[in-house]
């Protein structure tokens, strides 16, 4: 194993109502929905995966929907703000379709990159920077081309209750590189072209409480299984407690809490999102785990349809 990971694999937020998500990541955001499953944990509840054409490691935004579940708190202990990558002169297109959809949004510059910050319909913090680095994504339409669509994940900026053992465990542990430091932020790299900055937050904002409009968990990537095992060895060693391996179908995890209350997840990139659908009819159907089968029938008159359709 090399002691780098190659930066996030994909991350995990708490939204309101399933259609409503849809339509804005699938609709407005132009991703492509590439699974509808459930909830391993709580099969009355979706899974949604959001990504590039084939649901690439380093694009993958996952939601549990919980439509009539309490506003969470962006604070301490969470992903405050999801940043995805934009190619370069894309912004011009993003102001134009933002204005259009009705979504507000403010400029800011980070470490000298400009940033279009905004809010999801259910409240999660999110931006778009302009990188040339990484793979245009191939799935377009609805007004969207490759010069403009989502490639995937820019990165993150943490919101940690311990600021110096969250800076630790990444630079000693999961092998992101301290890059600099600019007023309240320390940005950390990883040698991938997606998904892969970090900015730390260095002065705390406030416990926050999970619920809609929160992220659940961010996950780093593992070549495979093998590679993922010694990255269990390494954090054990650490210090941390680690789960035990849980198969996800699309990929394997494994869950930790780091010192500054963030969880954090370790999932491999295979076997990938055509397991169970072809490429061309990713997230078309309700696709379940081999154990809630025999449900199918109950699940699919309890859960709301939701369809990945266009926007006027």
């Amino acid at each position: 194993m090399g002691e780098k990971t190659k930066g996030i694999h994909h991350i995990t937020a708490i939204v309101g109502e399933a259609q409503e998500n849809t339509d804005f990541y699938a609709g407005v955001l132009g991703m492509r929905l590439v699974k509808k499953t459930v909830n391993f944990d709580d099969p009355g509840t979706y899974h949604l995966y959001f990504g590039n054409d084939q649901g690439s490691p380093g694009t993958i935004m996952t939601f549990f929907p919980w439509g009539k579940a309490y506003q969470g708190k962006v604070g301490d202990g969470q992903v405050g703000v999801t940043a995805f990558a934009v190619p370069e002169g894309a912004f011009t297109f993003w102001r134009s379709r933002l204005e259009s959809y009705g979504v507000s949004f403010e400029e800011h510059q980070r470490f000298g990159e400009l940033y279009l910050k905004f809010e999801d319909p259910h409240g999660l913090q999110l931006e778009l920077v302009e990188r040339g680095m990484g793979e245009a994504s191939g799935w377009t339409g609805g007004g969207i081309t490759q010069d403009n669509a989502i490639k995937g994940f820019a990165g993150a900026v943490l919101y940690t209750a311990n600021a110096a053992k969250t800076a630790e465990l990444l630079e000693e542990v999961v092998g992101f590189v301290r890059k600099e430091e600019q007023g309240d932020y320390v940005r950390f790299v990883s040698d991938s072209e997606l998904g892969n900055i970090l900015d730390i937050k260095q002065t705390r904002v406030g416990t926050g409480q999970m619920g809609v409009g929160t992220v659940h968990h961010i996950a780093f990537r593992a070549d495979d299984d093998v590679d993922q095992l010694e990255w269990k060895n390494r954090i054990e060693a650490y210090g941390l407690g680690v789960t035990p391996v849980q198969d996800r179908n699309y990929f394997r995890s494994i869950y930790f809490r780091e010192y500054g209350d963030l969880l954090f997840e370790i999932a491999t990139d295979p076997p990938g999102f055509t397991i169970d659908e072809s490429p061309d009819a990713l997230g078309e159907e309700l696709k379940l785990p081999k154990q809630y089968e025999q449900y199918r029938k109950r699940l699919l008159a309890e859960l709301p349809p939701v369809y990945a359709r266009p926007l006027k």
